[in-house]
This record gives C-alpha cells, structure tokens and sequence, in this order.
C-alpha cells in the first residue's frame, strides 16, 4: 500500500517499534552466534562425539522442561490485555512455583530418560542443566516485560553478557577434561548473568501475590500453550531420544552437530523474530480485523526471503560446512541436507504459531503440534532402523513438509488470517531457490581446496545469483549506484 509508512496507522506504528526491537534482536543474536559458532569450532576439536551425545541428552530434557515449566507465563504476559502492575505479583508466583515443581519432578525422571535415549551416563548433566528452568522462573515476568514494552535493547545486552560467560567457562572446562560438563556449566553460568541483568533492568516492581481472577485468565491461556510448546519440543528433540537409544551416543554427537549447524539461522533469525512477533501480533490484534492480516502480508515473505538461500547453501554444500569442525565429523554432512529443508518449515510454523497465540489461539497451536508429533515419531522410528543418522533426518523433513506445513495453514484460516495475499510475495524467493542450487551444486564440486574456500566461492556465487532474481531491479540500481559512488573518489585520487 502506498504511503502506508506516513499515515500512522497502527500497523506503522506497532511496526516501527517492532522494527526496532527486531534490528536490536538481530544484532544481538548475530554476535552471541557468530560467537557460537566460534565457539562450537573449538569444543568440536576439544571434545569426543560421545561428549556432544550425552550433551543432546541433556539438552532435549532442558528443551521439554524450559517450554512447560512456566505455563505459558511469558507468552500471556506478552499478551495481557490490561494492565501489567495488576497481574505481575500472580505472575511471578504462579512462574516460580511451577519452575521449582517441575525441576523437582525432572531430578528424579532423569535417570529414566537419560537410560530410555541410550546414555545413563547423561544423568548427572540432565539435572544439572535443568537449573536453568529455576533462573527461568525467578525472570518469567521481567523478560516478557521487557518484549511487551519492545525494550530488546537490554535483552539484548543481557544475552550478550550471557554468552560471554558461557564461552569463557564452556571452553576453559572442556580444555581440562570436563566434557559434556563443559557445556552444561556454560549454559548455567550464561543463564545466571543474564537473568541478574534481566531483573535489575525491568521496571516491575518485585511483588508477590496470588489474585485468584487473574490466576484463573493466566492458566486459561498458558496452559494449553504449555501443552502445545510441550509437544514442540517433544517435535525438536524426539530425534535425539530415537537416534541415541537406537544408535548410541556417538551416532548421536554426529547427529547433534548436523542440527546445530542447520539451527545457526532459526538461533540467528528465528530468535531474533521470535522476540518481536508476539508483542507485534499482539498489539495489531486489539486494533482494526485486518491488522493481523496485513503483518502476515508483510512479514512471510521476507523471513522467506531471508532464509531461503541459507538453506539452500547448507543443503548443496553440506560437506564443507561440515568440514569446517574437522574431519572426524563427516558422517554428519549425510544428514544436514535434509535438516536445513526442516529448518525452514520450523521458522515458518513457529511464526504462525506467534501470530496464533498472539490471537489467543493457543489451543490451536496443541493440535497443529500434536499433528506434527503423531506423525513424526513412526517417521523418526522406521528412519533410523532404515538408514541409521541420515534416515531420521528424512523422515523428521517430510513431516514437516508434507504435515506440518498444511496443519499450520489450515489452523490460520481457521482463526481468520487469509494466506492469500501472502503467496505473490513468495514467487521470487522460491525462484531464486532454484537458481542459487543450480550455481552452488557444480561450483560445489568443481572447486578444490580447503572447505572455507569452497563456501566463500560457491555460496557467494550462489547467494549473488539469489539476489539477482529476488531483490527488485530498481533496489539492485541503487545498490550498484551506491557502491559506484564510494569507489570513484578512491578512483581519482589513485589517479
């Protein structure tokens, strides 16, 4: 719509604020990943696939117990119509007590689950990696505070803060022989600092209570959200659970690299959107019908857009992107195609469930996430008995695709959010799709040397083809003008 920026319609304006939060997010999470992936090159070369296997375990129990330990707290303070002062003190007792009831109940399941995934050894790292979901509790309410009010610049800074300490501790650990403790440490030392940030930067008030009414609105929300991220997370980490108990807990440690490479843009993007896109929903759902409607229409194809050529680089190229973390991790190239055609399907169904919870929809999201784990755990099963590591990794991507994808849009339309206006906008980005794999496939195999070469000159031929095709002509012209303009004065003074 033309000169729809000026108007100061409520979709401009939640979109400014939204737009700041999301570049303070962007920047955030670019660092602390750019970080991590420095820092995973090095833990790579330091530790054993065994290390990163006991690790996945104790990271898929962290996953199940960080998405249901709060109810659903974070995401119905985001979300709360009214005023935040009269439900913060119910908040923060309803976030606390259930963090410290579910550790509780985790400390004595985790012999069982660690055992049922192929490494009892995992025990001690799973309970001791579940602290986090304490500090989570102790700062449910500050930091949906912060995303309610679009404050990501302090998140930002916290996560930062975090990350710093988690590096420091993870590498000096693994450095002297701690293993899978490395990373467990790490992540706890990172949890503690950036939740101290967090609640000496929120502007609520410390306060406990426990308003039944208010009490009463929470649990109506975030309960079946935390039955439906519950169910996400058996989504994102039931393919540990199956390839460790079928495979061992090397297998595994091949398997959980492939992931983390494949999670580098959901952690980078993904993370970053996720701050800003139920805040955003949310606000545009109390203004006109078709605000929500117009936020899809703008925001689907540019994270398409955006992610699109990443996958399809880590898909053509998988086995430099592999080599990167040295040699002993080649059996992971195998899997990392299929987990980066997951990849994508996970950003777009996690925004959709944004825009629904942002709706309050939030028992739609249980049944496009129950879909969505009725139907992959078969897959998961009879593809790893088939084809071990890379097998399962097939299986979890057809799912997405041929599940997934539908039961996220037909749970749109049904809480009134056309898909329509959106498909237009996704012609160029799946046409340049084609086009970037074309350039990437062969230029993947015909340049020698070492991997980042082959990255730096496939994929940038490959990424330059993409834009081409997706970026407007006029945008390109300017670009080119631009760039014209920086390199003539430097042209003349040689000169």
């Amino acid at each position: 719509m033309d000169g729809e920026a000026d108007t100061g319609s409520p979709v401009a304006t939640i979109g400014r604020k939204a737009g700041r939060g999301l570049r303070w997010s962007l920047v955030g999470t670019l660092v602390t990943k750019a970080g991590s992936f420095v820092m995973g090159l090095v833990l790579a070369r330091l530790l054993a696939p065994e290390d990163f296997g006991l690790y996945a375990i104790a990271l898929a129990a962290t996953a199940f117990v960080m998405h249901v330990n709060d109810v659903g707290i974070i995401a119905a303070t985001v979300q709360w119509r009214g005023r935040l002062e009269e439900m913060a003190p119910t908040a923060t007792v309803m976030a606390v007590g259930f963090s410290v009831a579910v550790y509780g109940i985790f400390w004595f399941a985790a012999p069982g689950f660690a055992a049922l995934a192929g490494g009892e050894d995992a025990t001690p790292v799973v309970r001791l990696l579940t602290v986090v979901i304490l500090i989570d509790g102790l700062t449910a309410v500050r930091s949906a505070a912060l995303m309610r009010e679009f404050r990501h610049d302090l998140l930002t800074m916290a996560n930062m803060a975090g990350f710093c300490v988690n590096a420091g501790v993870a590498i000096t650990l693994a450095a002297n022989g701690a293993g899978p403790y490395s990373f467990a440490w790490g992540q706890l030392a990172a949890a503690a600092v950036t939740g101290v940030l967090v609640l000496a930067g929120a502007r609520v008030p410390v306060r406990v209570g426990l308003d039944r009414a208010v009490a009463g609105r929470l649990l109506r929300f975030g309960v079946p959200l935390a039955a439906s991220l519950g169910i996400e997370s058996v989504l994102l980490n039931a393919d540990y659970i199956i390839v460790g108990g079928a495979l061992g807990t090397v297998a595994l440690g091949y398997y959980l690299l492939a992931f983390n490479v494949s999670s580098w843009v959901p952690g980078l993007v993904g993370t970053a959107v996720r701050y800003v896109s139920i805040p955003s929903f949310s606000r545009l759902a109390e203004e006109e019908s078709d605000s929500v409607a117009e936020g899809v229409r703008r925001s689907v194809p540019p994270l398409v857009a955006l992610v699109l050529p990443i996958a399809v680089a880590m898909a053509a190229l998988a086995g430099p992107f592999v080599a990167l973390y040295g040699a002993k991790w080649a059996p992971a190239a195998a899997v990392l195609p299929w987990l980066a055609v997951l990849m994508v399907v996970r950003m777009l169904t996690a925004l959709a469930c944004d825009i629904l919870i942002s709706l309050g929809a939030t028992r739609a999201t249980v049944w496009l996430n129950l879909g969505w784990a009725l139907a992959l755990v078969p897959a998961l099963l009879v593809g790893t008995r088939v084809d071990g590591i890379r097998g399962a990794a097939v299986g979890h991507a057809l799912v997405a695709v041929l599940v997934a994808l539908p039961l996220a849009a037909a749970a749109l339309h049904r809480a009134g959010v056309p898909l329509g206006p959106v498909l237009p906008g996704l012609v160029r980005p799946l046409l340049g799709g084609v086009v970037a794999a074309a350039v990437m496939l062969p230029l993947g195999v015909l340049v020698a040397g070492p991997a980042l070469v082959t990255l730096c000159v496939a994929g940038g031929a490959g990424v330059l083809a993409y834009a081409v095709v997706v970026v407007p002509r006029q945008t390109l012209a300017r670009l080119a003008g631009e760039s014209a303009r920086l390199v003539r004065p430097a042209g003349r003074k040689d000169t």
